[in-house]
């Protein structure tokens, strides 16, 4: 009986340890693995919507030293310039006065794709200071351009299959007229954008809530959209595309251009907030656990298209 006794508690014991050791091999939760660095993500945020940049306002001496910053990283995470130093200026009017904006464009060659491009892309200008007051766009949209970084540096590990073109696009504030000269002036044959992924304030929602526009308009994105499985803590959507009766967000950014191209996109945002274009859109007033997310969330919705023969 002794014996008998010995082996049962040997084998029990076995069991308990080999329970133990395979809950401590269990891989982390979707949630709580970035591909990234979440803390360079919310220092980029920080930065750029602290007062230094002044709003970052299209001409002024902050929108340059917000454009100088964002040069930095592309170099710093080897992006290659698709335009000259990563630069491609422009004029346009606007309200009635005449201004020069600046797009800062970077580069990925793709490994299998190279003669297809996803443009990747988001708006570094806000609204500068008004009444002497600086409005730092902290959701708007510096949350989308501390995301291009999180891409630039996902790349480094993780090569695109089709290239990719990082665009941080000037002066959206003033009639979105950094990414309509992009698409009417393409480094690249426009026929060779197979998709624009835009990111303008993704960093904060009091329900959890990430909107994807654009699925509406193709078969193929709206499959994937439907089919993703979203972390825990944050909820995507499918809709603001004039057809569900909430606000028509089809036009509201970036993505118009392209879509007035039919160029496929897809639009990542939030509803509107109390501070959307107010001087108390701060980093302060960010979520930064659900931008985290948000940004994963993109990143790998991007992983899943690129893997795809556009």
């Amino acid at each position: 009986m002794k014996h008998r006794l010995c082996i049962s508690i040997f084998f029990f014991l076995c069991i308990v340890t080999l329970s133990s050791a395979q809950k401590l091999e269990q891989p982390k939760q979707a949630q709580d693995h970035y591909n990234f660095n979440t803390e360079s993500l919310i220092a980029n945020i920080k930065m750029l919507s602290s007062d230094a940049f002044e709003g970052r306002r299209t001409g002024t001496e902050g929108g340059k030293k917000a454009k100088d910053y964002i040069i930095e990283k592309y170099k710093k995470f080897n992006i290659q310039p698709l335009a000259d130093d990563y630069q491609q200026p422009f004029s346009f009017t606007a309200r009635g006065k005449s201004y020069q904006g600046v797009n800062v464009l970077g580069y990925i060659k793709g490994s299998k794709h190279q003669d297809h491009y996803i443009v990747i892309s988001a708006h570094y200008d806000h609204e500068g200071i008004k009444n002497n007051q600086i409005y730092n766009g902290a959701d708007d949209d510096a949350s989308g351009i501390a995301a291009l970084f999180a891409f630039a540096e996902y790349f480094e590990k993780h090569p695109p299959e089709h290239s990719v073109i990082l665009a941080a696009f000037d002066a959206e504030e003033l009639g979105i007229s950094g990414s309509r000269y992009f698409v009417n002036n393409s480094i690249v044959p426009l026929e060779r954008i197979n998709l624009n992924i835009n990111m303008d304030m993704i960093s904060r929602n009091d329900n959890n809530e990430l909107y994807v526009v654009g699925t509406a308009f193709n078969n193929t994105l709206r499959t994937v959209i439907s089919k993703y499985k979203t972390v825990k803590d944050i909820t995507l959507l499918m809709g603001h595309d004039g057809k569900d009766g909430l606000e028509n967000w089809t036009n509201s950014s970036d993505h118009a251009p392209f879509h007035k191209k039919n160029i496929p996109f897809l639009y990542f945002g939030v509803e509107d907030h109390k501070d959307y274009h107010k001087p108390t859109d701060d980093f302060e007033n960010i979520q930064p656990e659900f931008y985290k997310k948000a940004v994963n969330t993109v990143i790998s919705i991007f992983a899943i298209i690129d893997k795809m023969r556009l």
